[in-house]
């Protein structure tokens, strides 16, 4: 049996831009793909803290160190820029590793630059 575990998580990050007109997906800066693992084209869940929408879309990759987030198509009508949100990916562990499973975390500060990186979460943690 296996479960689906938290792979790679992005916490906070500010959407920079919005592009309806784009054929879709989320551009990332390349930094903050590298430090979670994340890779192109990859599905990605994203959780609008500001307004709770929730949607999937798959990674494009940005320009690395521009601090990037810029929502895409259809998706860009669920954000506004300046929205904080929430990217994860997920990934099938088997159960006999679930336990022992450890998530890539990355903690953004207010320009989208990595202020923390680790590889679990606890409860009733709060990010400023």
């Amino acid at each position: 049996m296996t479960r689906e575990m938290l792979r790679a998580k992005v916490h906070r990050i500010t959407v920079t831009e919005r592009d309806v007109e784009y054929e879709g997906s989320l551009t990332l800066d390349r930094t903050l793909m590298d430090a979670c693992g994340m890779v192109p084209y990859e599905r990605v869940e994203v959780y609008d803290v500001d307004n709770g929408n929730r949607f999937a879309t798959y990674l494009i990759e940005g320009p690395a160190g521009s601090g990037a987030c810029c929502i895409n198509g259809a998706a860009a009508r669920l954000v506004e820029v300046g929205h904080k949100v929430i990217l994860a990916c997920y990934a099938q562990v088997e159960d006999d590793r679930a336990a022992s499973h450890r998530p890539r975390v990355v903690l953004v500060d207010g320009s989208n630059r990595i202020r923390e990186t680790k590889d679990h979460e606890g409860a009733s943690v709060r990010v400023p």
